[in-house]
């Protein structure tokens, strides 16, 4: 049996949360608005719950989430989202929020460079190991790669929070 993965597309005015074992076994999926995150992460945590009842457990999850994000790994305060326009997010450790209800692993990174990363898989970006992504919803986004290599660190491009 497949390892069974948890996704969380975390977006300005929706979250998606999804289960699966890859992009050609997704087993489950639901929306819902954005609103404080205290509600939002936690029908998150009962979707996956729920989830884990009827699919079995899961091995991780990965988080792509609006920011700005810490993602410095040596950071007091990386897996939160920092500073941002949406309303009562500013400062939120959503990956300990995650962390501590279900216990498992995650994966944590922008929701552009998430996106990026699906364009680079299967999309337009394709066979290239350098690009950049741009997007326009709720706010403006970039992420991209370089060699092969998401861009994080100091050159990370948080260009919708200029």
């Amino acid at each position: 049996m497949p390892p069974i993965f948890g996704g969380i597309e975390a977006g300005g005015t929706k979250f998606v949360c999804i289960l699966g074992s890859g992009a050609e076994d997704i087993r489950a999926e639901t929306r819902f608005p954005t609103t404080s995150p205290e509600e939002t992460i936690q029908r998150a945590v009962d979707f996956f719950r729920q989830q884990q009842k009827e699919h079995g457990e899961l091995s991780a999850i990965g988080i792509a989430s609006f920011g700005p994000l810490d993602l410095h790994l040596n950071s007091p305060t990386c897996g939160h989202i920092l500073s941002t326009t949406k309303p009562g997010w500013s400062n939120t450790n959503f990956v300990g929020a995650i962390q501590r209800a279900l216990a498992l692993p995650i994966g944590f990174d922008t929701d552009v460079n998430a996106a990026a990363l699906g364009e680079w898989r299967w999309g337009a970006a394709r066979g290239l190991d350098t690009f950049v992504y741009l997007t326009i919803g709720t706010g403006i986004g970039g992420g991209g790669m370089a060699n092969g290599h998401l861009l994080h660190g100091l050159l990370h491009p948080e260009m919708g929070h200029l």
